[in-house]
């Protein structure tokens, strides 16, 4: 995992949804809310930055540590729910 770049998946989108106020993930048969932190991880997965990138800039941006065993677990979980590839 440490070498690929995670994306999300042809057929997805995310998406900030204002009346919810939550990111979602769109795909062709429904739709995922989204809670925050799964909101601020899935905003990083672009393709261009790796999972050591994503977990450094999720801890400046909430100056703190120690996030990388939950952000490893919910990418773990968003492939499994087959929401990311990986480049």
């Amino acid at each position: 995992m440490d070498s690929g770049h995670p994306c999300i998946r042809r057929g997805f989108r995310l998406q900030w949804e204002e009346a919810q106020q939550a990111h979602v993930l769109l795909y062709p048969e429904g739709m995922v809310k989204l809670n925050a932190s799964a909101g601020a991880i899935l905003s990083r997965c672009d393709g261009a930055r790796s999972v050591p990138e994503i977990i450094a800039e999720l801890e400046q941006q909430y100056a703190c540590t120690g996030l990388e065993p939950e952000v490893r677990a919910f990418l773990n979980l968003a492939t499994e729910q087959r929401w990311l590839q990986w480049a």
